[in-house]
């Protein structure tokens, strides 16, 4: 494996990510109220200004109540919470959540068809041009672990294509979200999911749907292209969170 380069994480991401594994696992109780800047920072071992920074970036995701002249409490993550939290929630105290994982796939799968629905009605022959090289790029990547994880990113530019397509911000928001929890875990992924980016002609067959407009055979053939890895995954997981 090549080396990466090395990615040097900022005080208040790291005061961020201490902060919410308390208040996602209960440790901070919901309408509790946090220690003060001054106890986390002496905690913490870091200046008041990163820990101030944190919490302001927690406030804007919906984990804390900001009250002017008032403490700072924890609110339920589940109801007050958005997207851009998914990403954090998969891999806590460095073990992905399967539970977290398993709520991704499912909504994968019943987003994926009705954006290719969309896709079909509103892409045009620009984008079946798209699809096709793409497509195309999976058909030529050689086989083995090396290629199950090329065709994992040609398989995530296809679907960012159709997603451009759909022209639906909140389809594309959600893409955004689903992609940042997927991108990290996708060394891991890719041998679970060689079998999905190896159907080269349900892809093909998708591609055609799209190109020909036709949004229920779009929408049949995006779950025809999801489903198996889909369902072979999240019975996995459910094995996983038995265990």
């Amino acid at each position: 494996m090549p080396l990466q380069p090395v990615v040097r994480r900022s005080v208040p991401d790291e005061v961020f990510d201490q902060v919410l594994a308390e208040v996602v696992d209960g440790e901070i109780p919901v309408g509790d109220p946090l220690p003060s800047e001054r106890r986390l920072a002496e905690v913490l071992g870091v200046s008041r200004p990163a820990v101030r920074e944190a919490l302001q970036r927690m406030a804007q995701t919906g984990l804390l109540q900001v009250r002017h002249g008032g403490a700072t409490t924890v609110r339920d993550y589940r109801r007050h919470a958005g997207l851009d939290l998914l990403a954090r929630l998969l891999v806590r105290h460095g073990e992905l959540d399967p539970a977290v994982a398993r709520s991704i796939l499912e909504a994968r799968l019943a987003v994926g068809p009705s954006v290719a629905a969309l896709a079909a009605t509103r892409g045009g022959p620009a984008l079946a041009a798209l699809l096709t090289e793409t497509t195309d790029r999976l058909a030529a990547t050689a086989d083995g672990p090396s290629g199950d994880i090329e065709r994992q990113v040609h398989a995530l530019e296809y679907w960012d294509q159709v997603v451009d397509a759909a022209d639906s911000i909140v389809f594309r928001l959600m893409f955004n979200s689903l992609r940042a929890a997927y991108e990290p875990a996708l060394e891991a992924l890719a041998p679970v999911l060689a079998e999905e980016v190896g159907q080269i002609e349900a892809y093909r067959l998708l591609t055609a749907a799209i190109a020909a407009g036709d949004p229920d055979v779009a929408r049949a053939a995006a779950d025809r292209v999801l489903r198996p890895a889909t369902e072979h995954l999240i019975d996995a997981l459910a094995a996983l969170e038995e265990r």
